[in-house]
Parts: structure tokens; C-alpha cells; sequence
């Protein structure tokens, strides 16, 4: 299954399983886009992603931690 941007659910749990040492509460949009990138079945264009779509997988991270 290809995750894109848009599958902020998918990734946030993907993100969580990848990194569970990280807070998502105090982590820089850079580094998780560069995250978001690096999963093994995210394939999206880079450019797609905005301020917007990376806060929505935020909160969906710092749901799935809590």
C-alpha cells in the first residue's frame, strides 16, 4: 500500500512504530517531513506536503502516543 500525504492516520501510526523515542509534541515540521519521506511505503511528491498536512499528521502522532 503507497501512503500518501494525505493518509495522516496511516503514517502517523507508521511514524509512531519508526520512532518511538520521539515526542511529536516539540518536533520541527523539517524533520517531520524528512520522517514522512524516509517511511518505506510513502510515495508522494515531496511538494505536496504544506504546513497544514504535516500539523494534521502531528496531532494524528500525538494521538495515537497518548
Amino acid at each position: 500500500m503507497a501512503l500518501k500525504w494525505t493518509d495522516t492516520l496511516e503514517i502517523a501510526i507508521q511514524l509512531s512504530e519508526a520512532h518511538p523515542e520521539i515526542d511529536p509534541k516539540i518536533i520541527r515540521f523539517t524533520d517531520l517531513h524528512h520522517w514522512v519521506m524516509a517511511l518505506p511505503e510513502f510515495d508522494d511528491d515531496a511538494m505536496r506536503s504544506g504546513e497544514k498536512i504535516l500539523e494534521a499528521i502531528q496531532m494524528a502522532w500525538i494521538g495515537e502516543v497518548e
